[in-house]
């Protein structure tokens, strides 16, 4: 029976999340978990902060980050660096010109919920009172959490469909061979990140990897939270067939009210220490 669990899917305040890097951390100290993967959205300025404080916890931290990509008709399809340097020039300045465009989208995203706001006669938001909320980058769960603070909505899910679905700014994606050759260039391996939410046509996830393989693709993310045990064991399969590794992770972000725990996600799903094994073995093949 597996005892040794790790969590290679976890936000911080550098994104969306609601916990500092170190505070997650501490809580994957508390889950009793003996390696994590800090994975924000677009960002790897949490890295090092969870890279020192993995060293006073004793947890293994490695070097991830989740990037937002596009291929033919899937918009928003994430996908997983892992093991790559963090320093790299390449990818900072990259990451850095991605992060400008998404604080101008979230400034505009506020000034918009702003302008709903005025129409129903209702006081505005404080930017600066966001950003504080946020404790770092500025996401759209902050701007919701704001909302409920005041208390226009009275959850998450009502604060998006409310005001964050009708205020939307469309995002900005890396073509998904472009955010491979991002990760693979300093040094990491690429993962598609939960693909319950890129498509649940089984023909067309198959048709998709198979042609992800093509660019460079190195696993799948089997163990996430819209997968189901018979899920799992599907794309642990689909994996294999395709000489992939196997990952997974609770994608924590830390909201008020959610089943998600660091170390647990939704129906309790848990990851086994044997998928960071395998990235250690990917990213042992790269470099020989």
């Amino acid at each position: 029976m597996e005892t040794n669990y790790v969590d290679l899917h976890l936000h911080s305040t550098c994104s969306d999340g609601y916990y500092s890097p170190k505070e997650v951390v501490g809580l994957a100290k508390k889950a009793g978990l003996l390696a994590i993967a800090l994975a924000d959205h677009d960002n790897i300025d949490g890295i090092s902060a969870a890279k020192e404080a993995g060293k006073e916890a004793g947890i293994e931290v490695i070097a991830a980050v989740e990037l937002s990509s596009q291929w033919r008709e899937y918009t928003d399809m994430h996908l997983l660096g892992y093991g790559f340097d963090f320093q790299d020039p390449y990818l900072v300045r990259a990451l850095n010109e991605f992060q400008r465009f998404r604080a101008m989208r979230n400034r505009q995203i506020v000034e918009r919920v702003n302008l709903k706001l005025i129409e129903e006669k209702r006081q505005p938001l404080d930017p600066d009172a966001v950003r504080k909320l946020a404790g770092g980058t500025v996401g759209r769960p902050h701007i919701a959490l704001a909302l409920r603070q005041a208390g226009y909505v009275k959850s998450n899910d009502q604060a998006f469909e409310r005001y964050l679905v009708p205020c939307n700014v469309p995002k900005r994606y890396f073509p998904a061979d472009e955010a491979m050759k991002l990760i693979h260039s300093s040094g990491g391996i690429v993962v598609l990140a939960h693909p319950p939410y890129v498509t649940r046509d089984r023909r067309k996830l198959e048709a998709l990897v198979a042609e992800l393989v093509r660019l460079g693709l190195n696993g799948i993310e089997a163990y996430n939270n819209g997968s189901g045990l018979e899920d799992t064991d599907w794309l642990i399969k689909l994996a294999r067939q395709h000489g992939l590794v196997v990952t997974g992770g609770s994608d924590f972000h830390g909201d008020s009210g959610s089943m998600i725990e660091v170390g647990r996600g939704v129906r309790g799903i848990r990851v086994p220490y044997h998928c960071i094994e395998e990235i250690r073995a990917a990213l042992k093949a790269l470099k020989s």
